[in-house]
């Protein structure tokens, strides 16, 4: 499946109903994903800077782009978004030229947030933050490819419930700015929701589910979610397994956290058949 078959695929998948997009952090966990019938997947920025011994946000843009680049050959048959952070840039030319770059990886989407990754400034002010999202606009569409693009407000994870009307203000700016997605992670009521869906105009909204908030694939489709991703809480499950049964070795020489660990056998079955499906 080229570039433009993913983006077609991955524009349909937003029409209508509501999809769960899951965030696989390197190969494996992607093909995996793929060969339990996901119709899409996302990267995670965090979930990959913890594979290599990193706080999310200290990965280089560099190494990021190989990263997405090799999650997209991964799965060569169904749609990629990638969670593109702040652009690795601050001013707009800057994020324009690597949204450009990143289309070029082959994704089928991508996505923009107005966190600057500086705790002393968490968010970019209004007025930079919208031409941000303009002109990751104008740089997609100058590639022709119809990558689509989600901005994100990163306002709630910043200040909690109390940002949610600045939230809203953005949400509105950045759909009317060309956004196709709009997102507002750390969203957890229903009646925040069911704001963020007003505030985008009628444009699809993703929900993210960072952890057991109570609410279901069909609850959040009823309130409106088109799409719905996970961010590094996978990661974050597999690294609780890990440490879980590290610390038991460690403190009571015991191995009891291994009796729920998944056979090899159907490990090795499904990355087969994945790689005799590639071939």
């Amino acid at each position: 499946m080229n570039q433009t078959a993913r983006v077609t695929a991955f524009r349909q998948l937003h029409e209508s109903g509501c999809f769960v997009m899951p965030n696989p952090w390197d190969i494996g966990s992607a093909r995996w994903l793929r060969a339990k019938g996901y119709k899409a997947l996302a990267t995670t920025s965090a979930g990959f800077a913890f594979t290599l011994g990193l706080a999310d946000q200290d990965v280089p843009y560099s190494v990021m782009l190989a990263h997405i680049a090799q999650m997209v050959a991964a799965v060569p048959d169904i749609p990629v978004n990638a969670d593109f952070e702040n652009g690795y840039a601050d001013e707009p030319a800057g994020v324009a030229a690597n949204v450009t770059a990143c289309v070029g990886t082959g994704v089928a989407g991508l996505s923009i947030e107005d966190a600057t990754g500086r705790s002393e400034d968490p968010l970019y002010q209004f007025a930079l933050a919208v031409e941000r999202i303009r002109a990751t606009r104008a740089a997609i569409d100058a590639t022709a490819t119809g990558v689509l693009l989600t901005a994100r407000a990163e306002g709630m994870l910043v200040d909690g419930a109390s940002a949610l009307p600045d939230v809203l203000d953005r949400i509105c700016a950045f759909a009317d700015a060309g956004a196709d997605v709009l997102y507002a992670p750390g969203l957890r009521t229903a009646r925040e929701f069911a704001a963020v869906v007003a505030a985008a105009g009628g444009k699809p909204v993703n929900g993210l589910v960072f952890g057991d908030l109570g609410h279901s694939v069909a609850d959040l489709s009823a309130l409106g979610i088109r799409r719905i991703s996970i961010g590094a809480a996978m990661a974050r499950a597999a690294w609780a397994g890990f440490m879980k049964v590290a610390d038991e070795i460690a403190e009571n020489g015991t191995f009891t956290g291994f009796s729920d660990n998944p056979r090899t056998a159907p490990l090795n079955d499904v990355f087969r058949d994945d790689l005799k499906a590639r071939s």
